[in-house]
């Protein structure tokens, strides 16, 4: 009776081994027709861990549409997709296009003030 235990034991023991070896296959891996697409993602809702490493596992994505979550979506999806980008938008990125757009409307006032000016004289 004690060999019967220990071999069940052994057994329960070998597939929980194999069990949790099949979860360590590396979690981003995804399928070979789909392809990540950041900046699109519902908060909650994202594929795996964020690109800036800020937490690695699936679900845990705080806001809408973070550049740095992503989810699998069939290849050519993304780039349809309003703000879908195949690239992470990091932090950095995010605030470079901010000043960049801020630059462009200085120079369109810039440019209406001057024609204002000129049509005055």
């Amino acid at each position: 009776m004690n060999s019967k235990k220990n071999l069940n034991t052994l057994l329960a023991g070998a597939v929980a081994v194999t069990s949790l070896g099949a979860m360590s296959t590396p979690a981003q891996a995804i399928s070979k027709d789909k392809e990540k697409c950041y900046n699109v993602v519902k908060a909650g809702k994202n594929g795996c861990g964020a690109a800036d490493k800020s937490h690695s596992c699936a679900g845990m994505a705080k806001t809408d549409a973070s550049g740095v979550e992503w989810i699998a979506l069939p290849k050519g999806v993304c780039e349809k997709l309003a703000n879908g980008s195949l690239t992470p938008i990091m932090a950095d990125d995010t605030m470079k296009g901010a000043d960049k757009a801020m630059d462009m409307g200085k120079d369109k006032a810039m440019d209406m003030g001057k024609k204002m000016m000129d049509k005055k004289h």
